[in-house]
């Protein structure tokens, strides 16, 4: 039987990765951020790891791009509609940056949420 440590192994991964200055390893989290979510539950994620999201905005578009689309399918993941106003910061964050597609794709991720 897998210890705990054993099975939140690949979780410590994909959040080490999400601090990785390497933009292949910062994307592949992005990609797999509802993993890292469900591992940490609800409230963790709407107390650490969102902020964490807005707090650490990558200059690399493809990281801004695929957090944008993440982030609208991201409700499930902070508790539910009720807390769905954690998601606004970030995705209003993603729509100042300066290419279109990644301001575009924030833009319907708060039309999803909102």
């Amino acid at each position: 039987m897998a210890t705990i440590d054993e099975t939140l192994h690949p979780i410590v991964v994909l959040i080490d990765e999400l601090k990785n200055e390497y933009i292949k390893l910062h994307l592949n989290s992005i990609r797999r951020i509802s993993t890292i979510a469900c591992a940490l539950g609800k409230e963790r994620t709407r107390k650490e790891l969102i902020p964490f999201l807005n707090e650490n905005n990558d200059d690399d578009d493809e990281v801004l791009l695929a957090m944008a689309e993440k982030l609208g399918v991201f409700i499930p993941y902070v508790g539910g509609v009720d807390h769905a106003n954690v998601l606004l910061l970030p995705l209003e964050t993603l729509c100042t940056v300066e290419e279109t597609f990644v301001r575009d794709k924030a833009v319907d991720s708060l039309c999803k949420i909102g």
